[in-house]
């Protein structure tokens, strides 16, 4: 039985308030930049508020898939790092509650987003982006509303039915709506036999149906061509008129109407999965065929051959055959001759290359939108994936952040999420386009989140330091072998002395260790590269001196004594590791070692910290002499 506790209900209801505020967000911005992409369609059109509330409704319904996975993400970084920000989250885990089983109800909760975004992909979905690019269509297919600008041609009419106006008005006045200097170029008869009308003042009016417009004229005149009526003369006539007002009807119809979308339902973005393996299995069916038309008539034109009874291949296997000498018949005949044959050949291959152009197109066409039904049934897939992925990266991550609010987490979340759009629309046009395999174009941006999820999950289950920039610079530190450098300063209160008595002692012993590792392992000499690289055993006894090292600088920083102070901030500190077998499985050291190359990059390294160890070394005796010196003089006994 499914036991629901209250701090299940916490978390979810914690998550569902960010995800419904992050969900409007997200859908909010990729609607304003499906908005840019169409406004030069929907501005200057006089749409009333009914379309552009479908429009906004339809792109709501085919957007919020895309949106999912960034709501997703930016919910649950903010929720759980306003968890550690609020140190509910560590008064969780000092309860015994790991970080797994806090994100189980919402793990199951995500589940249900990606089977909801699922589900629109492949029934709601498809329905509201036909009726959206229908809308759309809609739009472009209006008259726009009427704007007259300034010192700018405008057209006017019904170009679809041979009605064209370009109006040109040098100012007009926006209170009275008097438009002044008015010139009217009229191409319903042609370009060659335009109409042009000069006048100094008009007006334009919409009728009460919004169909058509009224332009009144005032002071003018106009000239008409009459090559119509003087086709045979090479002088054409003209006629001038000159007008006190002129009043002319032009067609404008300013009405929105839905246009009929059908012819938008073959492509794939408006389909089902039912109806993508369907079609697909069509496509495939047709594409064959007509492939198979275009093999057996290209082996028909290559090789003609005529239908032979069985006595005549058998009388053709039996009996040798005589071969044409080409060459022979060539030189035998007449120029004349050889340049028609030759003219003739070259017309029949280039009409065979024409011909095979025009199928190759069409079986490259043929190719193309089947790859984008493959792409867009992979699609439906991967965007309702990317919802769970984007959890197990967000949940994490903002446990290891432990930063709510809408400051870090949706600056972490963007740059996340810009790299899985690129990564997958560049995926999604390779495979389109037959660069990509189809599953692997559709499902890099699967194939690179998914380590990522994995990785931050492990990490803040582990409370590890992913974003400790200390860890990282000792993990450079390490493998550049870069040091830090003592500086030991006098402090102001000392609990205990040192032993000065027992610490010389020490550094006799300490010098003495020194002097014999160096003379047993003579690192000054190339280290043996089949040694180095079917060992796997560790240098204890270095460690060892290195403990014992630390554990005298530590007990003479309680110094009072300056000089004492100054030359042990000599000693170095030693790299215990990196003069021996790069790693600790031997298996793999003798790998390495077997490829040369990479082989001797690690023998390199192992000399160069084996020269820099014996160095160190031999610094180590000089600072213990001096320090002796010190410690013997008259001012610390």
């Amino acid at each position: 039985m499914l036991r629901i506790k209250k701090l299940d209900i916490f978390v979810i209801k914690s998550f569902v308030l960010l995800f419904i505020g992050t969900t409007f967000i997200c859908l909010f911005i990729f609607m304003m930049q499906f908005l840019w992409k169409r406004v030069d369609d929907m501005v200057g059109k006089g749409l009333d508020l009914i379309v552009l509330a479908k429009f906004f409704y339809y792109s709501a319904l085919a957007l919020w898939p895309t949106s999912a996975p960034l709501a997703v993400l930016l919910a649950s970084l903010m929720t759980f790092g306003n968890f550690g920000e609020r140190f509910e989250l560590i008064a969780m885990k000092a309860a015994g509650i790991p970080l797994t089983k806090v994100m189980r109800p919402l793990i199951i909760f995500t589940m249900f987003i990606a089977a909801l975004s699922f589900y629109f992909q492949n029934v709601t979905g498809p329905n509201a982006q036909l009726k959206l690019y229908t809308l759309i269509y809609s739009m472009t297919q209006t008259s726009p509303e009427l704007d007259i600008p300034e010192s700018s041609f405008y057209q006017l009419g019904e170009e679809n039915k041979g009605v064209k106006y370009n109006l040109y008005v040098r100012q007009k006045n926006k209170k009275t709506g008097m438009l002044y200097n008015v010139m009217i170029y009229n191409f319903s008869d042609g370009f060659e036999n335009a109409h042009i009308i000069v006048a100094d003042s008009g007006r334009l009016e919409t009728t009460a149906d919004k169909k058509h417009l009224y332009l009144h004229l005032y002071n003018g005149e106009q000239f008409e061509n009459l090559r119509q009526q003087s086709s045979m003369s090479q002088n054409v006539p003209y006629r001038r008129e000159s007008f006190v007002s002129k009043h002319t009807l032009i067609d404008f119809d300013s009405n929105f109407s839905m246009q009929d979308g059908s012819f938008l339902t073959v492509n794939p973005e408006f389909k089902g999965i039912k109806k993508l393996n369907h079609d697909i299995d069509s496509l495939n069916l047709r594409y064959d065929s007509i492939g198979r038309g275009y093999y057996d008539d290209a082996m028909q034109r290559a090789y003609a051959t005529v239908e032979l009874t069985r006595f005549d291949s058998t009388q053709m296997k039996t009996d040798a055959l005589t071969r044409l000498n080409m060459d022979s018949l060539l030189s035998v005949s007449s120029r004349s001759t050889l340049e028609q044959v030759y003219t003739e050949a070259k017309r029949k291959v280039e009409m065979t290359d024409s011909d095979l152009s025009i199928k190759s197109l069409t079986m490259k066409d043929g190719n193309n939108i089947i790859r984008r039904h493959w792409v867009e049934m992979n699609k439906k897939f991967t965007l309702s994936l990317a919802c769970i992925i984007f959890f197990f990266i967000g949940a994490p991550l903002g446990a290891i952040i432990r930063k709510g609010g809408l400051g870090m987490p949706v600056v972490v979340s963007i740059i996340i999420f810009l790299i899985y759009y690129i990564i997958n629309s560049m995926g999604e046009r390779a495979a389109k386009n037959g660069s990509w395999e189809i599953w692997f174009g559709t499902w890099i941006s699967t194939f690179v989140t998914l380590p990522l999820g994995i990785f931050f999950t492990y990490k803040a289950t582990r409370d590890s330091g992913v974003f400790n920039a200390d860890v990282y610079m000792a993990t450079i530190r390490k493998l550049l072998g870069i040091r830090t450098q003592r500086h030991l300063f006098k402090k102001e209160v000392i609990i205990e002395d040192p032993d000065y008595r027992r610490i010389d002692t020490d550094l006799d012993a300490l010098c003495a260790e020194c002097e014999d590792y160096m003379r047993t392992h003579r690192l000054d000499r190339l280290p043996n590269y089949a040694r180095l690289f079917t060992n796997n055993e560790k240098d204890t006894r270095i460690r060892e001196l290195s403990n014992r090292l630390e554990t005298l600088v530590e007990e003479l920083a309680n110094s009072k004594d300056h000089m004492v102070l100054r030359i042990a901030s000599t000693y170095p500190v030693l790299i215990t590791d990196a003069h021996t077998s790069p790693f600790s499985n031997r298996w793999l050291n003798m790998l390495v070692g077997l490829v040369v190359p990479v082989g001797l990059f690690f023998y390199i390294r192992v000399w160069r910290f084996g020269l820099r160890l014996n160095k160190d070394l031999r610094q180590i005796i000089t600072t213990s002499r001096n320090l002796q010196e010190r410690i013997r003089s008259e001012e610390l006994n």
